[in-house]
């Protein structure tokens, strides 16, 4: 039985994980690294081609080359989401070559990777540390993955690298355009998605990196977002993906009323608040309510003549409408939403590629989401002090991933726009499933039936004096919801075992995911 400790939260938390000892939560900044980070294995170019090719015949070719064995440590990122077609190939290769108990290390999973179940089931994969969206993450709730998952923020997940707590023997990227190098872009040819920030960490610190294109392209490849020269091996294939599945159905704005006006209180805030003045920032992520309030808000910057300084993306066509009206001087984009968003950062120098190095990572001389204004984000729960949940259902299922979604907290202004219900399930409970963020760090909740203000966001409530929002404290919007709903929500019936743990951005372990029954 897994020894479980009380972390500063209040959670349980596992003393171990898949046999690494763990640092339990401790506190918002009150946990400090020590010490020095991961580096990659000296290398002589003197192995590799003096012409520079690196291209390998296929992906078997690359592992067997790359010393494939059992228990390795295999990463891939998410830029084509639910259009991937790589990361199943090379876990079925893997498995082809007779290897078993791997730990499979994407910065994201979507349901096209449901086959890792299978892989999982015949001893190939032994855990997943990663999101596990969907399928995979019903898996793990059930109980069924031999290891405990574990969840990281996207800055959380280049913090592990960096500092050792993950070691990648193999990185196999995905990349819409190569050369035979190495040099990788994901802005450019016919699979083209964007960024490719999330696989940088992986790029710079795996052992081996495969570089797996559907665009092969003369030397130099530019601009490159991965440099050759933390490339092993170069494969060739038809086809990394489907683009079109950038976009999904929560990459959609919504049509529902509630939410509309969700999204129109939210812009309306931030104008009634102060913050939408000359010069600010702010994030939105690419959920319906987000992507509509991004819509209000660029009519009231033009109604008041303002312009932001940046937006920081994941990058939508609505973020791109705005660059292309002069609304914002940058986008920085870590991870792209859309196909219009995708054409404007190959052809638009104010549309900047960031990576969580830069944007997201804690363990660094700084890290610009505190340099964001405001911004805005959803979640599956919150609950009277203000604490969030973003990776389980009421249910208690593990069904999202973090994303960037901690690492945003840090930005001025935290709001959270989320309806007050969801199939008569209030989303406001007397506390989280899961905590994912804490309370302090999120300042405003933004629902259809009212807007509740953090107490300690002091200055905040004097700035609203006398708008004609509906302030309200949240434990009285929580009664109104639970009269319409016919009552609190049931807790969750859970089982008394961890299936998966929450990270802290800071590496430490901020609560635990426990197995569901059935």
């Amino acid at each position: 039985m897994t020894e479980l400790v009380t972390n500063a939260a209040g959670r349980r938390v596992p003393a171990m994980v898949n046999g690494r000892e763990q640092v339990p939560f401790q506190g918002v900044g009150r946990h400090l690294p020590a010490g020095r980070g991961q580096a990659p294995p000296v290398r002589s170019c003197a192995s590799y081609p003096a012409n520079g090719d690196k291209r390998v015949a296929d992906l078997e070719a690359a592992l067997k080359r790359c010393g494939l064995r059992d228990g390795m440590v295999i990463s891939n990122h998410h830029h084509l989401r639910d259009g991937d077609q790589i990361a199943v190939q090379v876990l079925q290769a893997a498995a082809r070559l007779g290897a078993k108990d791997l730990m499979w290390f994407p910065s994201a999973s979507f349901p096209a990777q449901r086959e890792v179940i299978d892989l999982m089931e015949a001893g190939v994969v032994h855990h997943i540390e990663g999101s596990m969206n969907g399928p995979l993450g019903e898996y793990a709730s059930r109980g069924k993955m031999r290891g405990l998952g574990v969840l990281r923020s996207h800055g959380g997940r280049y913090q592990a690298i960096q500092d050792g707590e993950v070691h990648i023997d193999i990185a196999v990227i995905a990349a819409p355009s190569a050369d035979c190098f190495g040099n990788a872009d994901g802005s450019h040819g016919k699979s083209a998605c964007g960024s490719l920030g999330f696989a940088l960490a992986d790029s710079m610190y795996a052992d081996h990196v495969i570089v797996v294109t559907d665009s092969l392209v003369p030397f130099p490849c530019v601009p490159w977002q991965i440099q050759g020269n933390n490339v092993d091996h170069v494969v060739e294939v038809d086809s990394i993906g489907d683009p079109s599945k950038i976009v999904s159905g929560t990459t959609q704005i919504t049509k529902s009323p509630d939410r509309l006006l969700i999204a129109d209180y939210v812009a309306r805030f931030i104008r009634d608040a102060g913050i939408m003045r000359e010069g600010f920032s702010f994030q939105a992520g690419a959920g319906g309510i987000a992507l509509a309030f991004v819509d209000f808000l660029r009519t009231m910057m033009k109604e008041a003549g303002v312009k932001c300084r940046f937006v920081r993306g994941g990058s939508t066509r609505y973020l791109v409408q705005m660059l292309q009206e002069g609304l914002t001087d940058y986008i920085l984009d870590g991870q792209t939403f859309d196909l219009d968003a995708v054409r404007s950062i190959a052809s638009d120098p104010r549309h900047v590629a960031t990576t969580p190095f830069t944007s997201y990572n804690y363990h660094g001389k700084g890290n610009f989401a505190s340099l964001v204004d405001v911004a805005v984000l959803g979640a599956t729960e919150v609950d009277v002090h203000f604490n969030a949940n973003v990776v389980t259902h009421s249910d208690g299922k593990l069904l999202h991933g973090i994303g960037g979604w901690q690492n945003c907290l840090a930005a001025g202004c935290t709001i959270l726009a989320v309806p007050s219900f969801r199939d008569r399930i209030p989303v406001i409970v007397d506390e989280v499933t899961t905590l994912v963020g804490p309370g302090e760090l999120i300042d405003v909740v933004v629902t259809e039936r009212g807007i509740a203000v953090n107490p300690r966001r002091a200055d905040l409530l004097e700035a609203l004096r006398g708008s004609k929002l509906p302030i309200r404290p949240i434990q009285d919007i929580k009664a109104d919801v639970e009269s319409i709903c016919g009552g609190a929500p049931q807790r969750p019936r859970l089982l008394d075992r961890p299936v998966a743990v929450v990270k802290w951005v800071d590496g430490t372990l901020i609560d635990t995911v426990w197995q569901v029954p059935g």
